[in-house]
């Protein structure tokens, strides 16, 4: 019996197709505001999908230098991480997955806030770890201080005991000290102490996500990542990449394929070259292809919408129906966390036996 996939979806402003903001049914004028980000994460909920991705990135426009004439593309986004905050308490089963650039930020902070992501999610949160390029950096050194960034966060992740928080009014003790630990990383790009200033999150650790391209990516998501986005061609490609992927970790590992969708017309005008295949069809053509590609050893699908709402609620509303009609779907969430979706277990605490 062919195992039921996984399913996420990418939100990127009004769609992955620059002229997506001109379409009917789009909704240019309410691309900054926090109900039309509740709107496209509440669809998602309905069709039951495993999380949602938000992207983001250090330049206002994907497609265009900051500094161009162009006037045709949206400039501007909101920050991914203070999205999926507010969205969090306006919804209760869907993962939530923000994109955050590592070597632009600092691993504290970051920690707090998808730790604070994963209280306000009662157990939802993940984290789309990018390293952005820069112009007087090498790839393999933006890597390595992605990879540094990531340890830093899971570290302090666990930094506090489970059960480090006694509350006990009697005694006047709040937390037991003894059960917070010091880090103490010193690596190349920082150096970090410790403890985290946030208890241990709900899931232990949030999801770690990451878009892996080719074999240094694929190595730095291999060791870091819970969950590696990968662009295949063709089932053919499907399979080189996931064997490839699975043989540089003995780590449990999610592999998705990410596809670009238009389930219903696509805009007119050039689309830009994309790293992901691009789908174009019915909803049940595309569920045609996903049965084929997860027989390739895939485990799930990151759909990036072409034209939002549109192809979300074609995704929603004609897709997951055609899955579940082959029983490659769930009909209703059966766990309450963002691992559980995916059958990934709490972590055990790094620091477990000093605190014991």
């Amino acid at each position: 019996m062919t195992e039921p996939l996984h399913l996420a979806v990418a939100l990127d402003g009004a769609g992955w197709h620059p002229a997506a903001w001109r379409q009917p049914g789009a909704r240019p004028g309410e691309l900054f505001s926090a109900g039309y980000w509740a709107d496209l994460v509440r669809l998602a909920e309905r069709g039951k999908l495993d999380f949602v991705t938000i992207e983001d990135r250090s330049a206002p426009a994907p497609d265009a230098a900051p500094d161009d004439d162009r006037t045709d593309l949206v400039r501007g986004r909101l920050d991914a991480l203070l999205i999926a905050a507010r969205v969090a308490p306006l919804t209760s089963r869907i993962g939530l997955v923000p994109t955050v650039v590592a070597t632009h930020t600092e691993p504290f902070h970051v920690s707090t806030q998808l730790a604070t992501l994963d209280y306000l999610s009662h157990g939802r949160a993940g984290w789309r770890v990018q390293a952005a390029p820069e112009v007087d950096r090498t790839i393999p050194d933006l890597f390595q201080e992605a990879a540094d960034h990531v340890e830093v966060v899971r570290r302090l992740w666990d930094s506090w005991a489970d059960d480090a928080e006694i509350r006990d009014v009697a005694t006047g003790r709040f937390i037991d000290r003894d059960r917070l630990h010091y880090i103490d990383f010193a690596g190349r790009h920082f150096s970090v102490r410790g403890p985290s200033i946030t208890p241990r999150p709900p899931q232990g650790q949030p999801l770690v996500a990451a878009l892996a391209h080719s074999r240094l990516p694929y190595e730095f998501a291999a060791a870091n990542a819970d969950v590696v986005f990968v662009t295949p061609a063709d089932a053919e490609s499907a399979r080189a990449i996931a064997a490839e992927v699975r043989g540089l970790t003995d780590r449990p590992l999610k592999i998705f394929a990410d596809l670009v969708v238009y389930l219903g017309v696509r805009p007119e005008g050039e689309l830009p070259a994309s790293d992901a295949h691009v789908f174009e069809g019915a909803p049940g053509d595309l569920a045609d292809l996903l049965q084929s590609w997860q027989a390739a050893g895939l485990d799930g699908f990151r759909l990036r919408p072409g034209v939002l709402p549109a192809d979300l609620e074609s995704i929603v509303d004609g897709l997951v129906p055609a899955l579940r009609e082959r029983g490659l779907f769930r009909t209703e969430y059966t766990a309450d966390t963002l691992r559980g979706h995916l059958g990934l277990s709490r972590p055990a605490n790094r620091y477990a036996a000093v605190g014991a």
